[in-house]
C-alpha cells in the first residue's frame, strides 16, 4: 500500500468510525447510516477524477441547503412524528436530530468534493464534533468500544496528515540522480524505497496504539484521583421506561401481570455484605397500598401522608435496628422510570445517594425526583432479619384504633370470602395471628394455579379468582390473602416492587426485569411493632427464569461489564472515590500483613529450611547467570557479524575513492554530470568497469562484498598502480 492510500484510507476511517458511534448512541436511524456509507464509498471511487466536486460547487450547495436545516430545526425537530430520520421519540430534543443531520450534510459534501488540507481539517473536526455529540447521547459501555476505535483512526491519521504535509512541502534536492533513470542501479533503488515506505506505512497503525495505550496510562491516574461533582446520576438518551405501572398511589387488579410481560432491565442491585445464596428470597420493596376498592388497591388518605427526610451529604437516615449484623447493603443502579419511587430491601434504615430530598409515607415508601430520563446510583441500608415466629405466636395485643384502615373491606364483600377464610384457620388449627396467616398462605400456595392470563374478571374479580378461575398470578394472590385475613380481623396491607431477579455471578449483583414485578403482603404485630412479609403466590411465580446457551453466557459477562462501567465510569464521583481508596488501602495492608507474616515464618524456621531456601535461590541464580551469559555472546555475534558488514560497504567506498585518485593522477578525471557507470565506460579499462560494478552494487543495492571479491578488487587496483602511465 501507498503512504497516500494509506493517507485516505485511514481518513476515511476515522469519518467513517464517527458516523458509527453516532448511529449507535441513537443520533440517527439506520436509513440515514446506510445513506451516508454509499456517500463515502462514492467519494472514495472519485477521489481524483472529474467527478468530484469543485470548491465552489460544494460551498453553493451548502449555502443552498440551510433554509433546509432551519426547518429540519424548527418543524420536524419539534414534531418527531413527522420526521422520518428522527432516531428518537418524543424526549429527544429537537435540535439534536437537526444538528446531527447538518453534520453529516456537511460531511458528505466535503467527501465529494476536492479537498485541500483546510478540508481535511475540516472533516476532522465534524468526525470530532460527531463523536461528542454521541458522547451526549448515549453514556453505553458500546460508546467506549467506538470511541477506542476512533482514537486509534484519530492518531493514525493525524501522523499520516502531518507526514503528508511534510512530504509535499519538500523542495526538490539540489543535487543530482547519481545513476541514469534507465539504469538497473536506479531500478533497483526505486524498489527498495518501496520497500522503504512500504515498511513505513505498516509501522503507523502500530505507532497510533502504542500512543494510545500510553494515553490512556497517563489518563487513567488523573481519572482516579481528579475531583468528581456530588451527584452520581447521569442522562442517558431516549425514553424512560414509561410503562412502569403499578407503582403509583392506585393500581387496577391485572396490572402489575401486564407489567410481567416485559422483560426490559429496571435495575441492577449488588449486596456488598451478604452471601447471595442466604438472601434467594430477598425482595425489593417499593409501594404500599392499604385500601381495598374490590377491583383494585390504593393508598388511604392517611397513608399519602408523607414526611420529607432531613439529609447530611446525601446520607438520609430512616430508622434503627437493634444489631448491626441484620443489616444489609446494596448497591442499585436504577434504569429511567416513570415513577418518584425508589427500591430498596423490606425495613429500609438509611438511604445515600443524589438526591435533592427524600420523602418517605405512612406505609414505609420511599420517593424523590421523578427521573425519567435518568439512570440513579445510590446506597440502601436494610434490616432484612425477620422476627422470631415465637414472639409473634404469643401476641394477643389488640391494634390500635389508627390501624382500622388495615382491616376495612369493600361493601358489599362477597360472603363466600370471609367463609372461605375461617374454614382454613379452623381446619389448620391456627390459634393467632401468625399461624392463621400461615395456614392461608400456605392454602392459596398449593391449591391454586399460577398464570399471566387475565381470567379473573366480572363485577368481583377477587371471588371470580377465588371461586371459579383459581389461577391467576400475584396480585390475585395477595390481595386475596390481605382481604381474607382482614375478614378475620388481622391488619394487612400490599405490597408491590420486585422479585430479587436473577444472579449474575460475573457482576456480583441480581439484574431485575419487568418481569420480575410482584405483589406480596404484610402483616402487622403490635407487640413487636413489626411488618412480617408473607408471600402467598406459588413457586411457579417467585421463581426466577434461567437462561442458558451461548447467548446466555456471553450476556452475563456483557452485563456485568456495563454494570462495572455504569458505577467506575459513569456514575464514578467522590462517594466512589473513597470507596476504591479504602478498597485499595485496605488490600495494601493485607499484603503489608502477609509480608509481614512470611517473614516472621522465616526467621522462626530452622536452619534445614533456612538451606532449602538458599539452594533455591543459587539455582535461580545461576540459571539467571547462565542466560544472561549466553544472550550476551549472542549480542557479540551479531554486533561482529554486523562490523563485518559495515567494513565490507566501507571498504567499497574506499576502493572507489582510490580508483578515481589513480586515474585522476593519470589525467582521466570524472565530470559531475557523469554518473559511475557512464564514467566507468568512458575509461574502456576492464578493471575500472568491475570495481565500479562492485561499487554500485554496495553503495545502491545494499549488498556486501565477499572476503574474495574483496581480494580480486585489491588485485585490480593493485595491477593498475603497476602499470606503466602510457596504457
Amino acid at each position: 500500500m501507498s503512504f497516500n492510500t494509506y493517507f485516505r484510507a485511514s481518513s476515511y476511517a476515522m469519518i467513517a468510525v464517527a458516523m458509527l458511534a453516532l448511529w449507535l448512541a441513537g443520533g440517527m436511524n439506520l436509513a440515514l447510516a446506510v445513506a451516508f456509507a454509499l456517500v463515502m464509498i462514492s467519494a472514495w471511487q472519485f477521489e481524483g477524477t472529474k467527478w468530484q466536486l469543485s470548491e465552489r460547487v460544494g460551498l453553493i450547495v451548502v449555502l443552498l441547503s440551510l433554509p433546509l436545516f432551519y426547518l429540519d430545526w424548527k418543524f420536524l425537530g419539534l414534531y418527531p412524528d413527522l420526521n422520518p430520520l428522527q432516531p428518537g421519540g418524543p424526549h429527544k430534543t429537537a435540535g439534536v436530530s437537526a444538528l446531527a443531520h447538518l453534520i453529516l450534510f456537511l460531511s458528505a459534501i466535503k467527501l465529494l468534493q476536492v479537498k485541500a488540507d483546510r478540508d481535511w481539517v475540516f472533516l476532522y473536526l465534524i468526525s470530532f464534533f460527531e463523536v461528542l455529540l454521541a458522547a451526549g447521547l448515549s453514556l453505553s459501555p458500546v460508546f467506549l468500544a467506538s470511541l477506542s476505535v476512533y482514537l486509534v483512526c484519530s492518531l493514525s491519521t493525524v501522523i499520516a496528515f502531518e507526514i503528508h504535509k511534510a512530504r509535499r512541502n519538500l523542495k526538490p534536492a539540489e543535487t543530482r540522480l547519481l545513476v541514469a533513470p534507465d539504469s538497473v542501479i536506479f531500478k533497483r533503488l526505486a524498489q527498495h524505497g518501496a520497500r522503504r515506505a512500504n515498511i513505513e506505512v505498516k509501522h503507523l497503525p502500530i505507532t497510533a496504539v502504542v500512543l494510545l495505550v500510553l494515553i490512556f496510562m497517563l489518563a487513567l491516574p488523573l481519572f482516579l484521583i481528579a475531583p468528581r461533582a456530588s451527584s452520581a446520576s447521569f442522562t442517558r438518551g431516549g425514553a424512560g421506561l414509561t410503562n412502569l405501572i403499578g407503582f403509583s398511589e392506585s393500581v387496577t387488579l391485572g396490572e402489575i401481570g401486564t407489567l410481567k410481560q416485559n422483560n426490559d432491565v429496571v435495575m441492577r442491585v449488588r449486596l456488598e455484605d451478604a452471601s447471595p445464596t442466604g438472601l434467594h428470597e430477598l425482595k425489593w420493596r417499593g409501594v404500599a397500598l392499604d385500601e381495598f376498592t374490590g377491583r383494585g388497591w390504593k393508598k388511604s388518605l392517611e397513608a399519602r401522608r408523607s414526611a420529607q427526610i432531613g439529609n447530611e451529604r446525601g446520607f438520609y437516615q430512616l430508622g434503627t435496628t437493634e444489631a448491626l449484623h441484620r443489616l444489609t447493603t446494596q448497591t442499585i443502579f436504577l434504569e429511567p422510570i416513570d415513577t418518584a419511587v425508589l427500591f430498596a430491601a423490606p425495613r429500609p434504615v438509611a438511604l445515600q445517594g443524589p438526591f435533592p430530598f427524600i420523602r418517605v409515607d405512612s406505609e414505609g415508601s420511599i420517593q424523590s425526583r421523578h427521573h425519567e430520563l435518568d439512570r440513579v446510583i445510590y446506597r440502601a441500608v436494610s434490616d432484612t432479619a425477620e422476627p422470631n415466629p415465637a414472639p409473634l405466636r404469643r401476641d394477643m395485643r389488640p391494634y390500635p384504633a389508627s390501624f382500622a384502615r388495615y382491616l376495612q373491606v369493600p361493601a358489599p364483600l362477597d360472603p363466600r370470602i370471609s367463609d372461605l377464610a375461617r374454614a382454613i384457620v379452623i381446619n389448620s388449627d391456627a390459634r393467632n395471628r401468625y399461624d392463621a396467616a400461615r395456614a392461608i398462605e400456605r392454602q392459596l400456595q398449593t391449591s391454586y394455579g399460577y398464570t399471566l392470563e387475565m381470567k379473573a374478571g366480572g363485577p368481583d374479580p377477587l371471588a371470580d379468582f377465588l371461586f371459579n378461575v383459581r389461577a391467576g398470578h400475584c396480585e390475585y394472590f395477595s390481595s386475596a390473602m390481605a382481604v381474607m385475613l382482614r375478614t378475620r380481623g388481622i391488619a394487612t396491607r400490599v405490597v408491590n416492587g420486585f422479585l430479587s431477579g436473577e444472579y449474575n455471578d460475573a457482576a456480583g449483583a441480581y439484574t431485575v426485569r419487568q418481569s420480575d414485578a410482584h405483589s406480596w403482603v404484610e402483616v402487622y404485630f403490635p407487640e413487636t411493632n413489626s411488618w412480617v412479609t408473607f408471600d402467598p403466590t406459588p413457586a411457579a411465580g417467585r421463581a426466577a427464569p434461567e437462561r442458558t446457551g451461548l447467548a446466555a453466557y456471553l450476556g452475563k459477562y456483557t452485563e456485568a461489564f456495563e454494570l462495572l462501567w455504569f458505577q467506575y465510569v459513569v456514575g464514578y464521583d467522590k462517594q466512589e472515590q473513597r470507596s476504591l481508596a479504602t478498597s485499595m488501602n485496605n488490600r495494601l495492608f493485607s499484603f503489608r500483613r502477609s509480608l509481614a507474616q512470611g517473614i516472621a515464618h522465616l526467621q522462626q524456621a530452622p536452619l534445614a529450611q533456612w538451606r532449602k531456601v538458599l539452594f533455591v535461590a543459587f539455582v535461580v541464580f545461576a540459571a539467571s547467570l547462565l542466560l544472561w551469559s549466553t544472550r550476551r555472546l549472542g549480542w557479540q555475534r551479531r554486533l561482529r557479524i554486523k562490523r563485518q558488514e559495515d567494513e565490507a560497504g566501507t571498504s567499497a567506498i574506499e576502493f572507489y575513492e582510490r580508483l578515481t585518485k589513480l586515474l585522476a593522477d593519470r589525467g582521466i578525471k570524472r565530470e559531475p554530470n557523469e554518473t559511475p557507470l557512464e564514467f566507468a565506460s568512458a575509461v574502456g579499462l576492464k578493471e575500472a568497469w568491475a570495481i565500479t560494478q562492485a561499487y554500485n552494487r554496495v553503495r545502491y543495492g545494499e549488498e556486501n562484498l565477499s572476503a574474495s571479491e574483496r581480494t580480486q578488487i585489491e588485485d585490480l587496483l593493485s595491477g593498475l598502480e603497476r602499470r606503466p602511465t602510457s596504457n
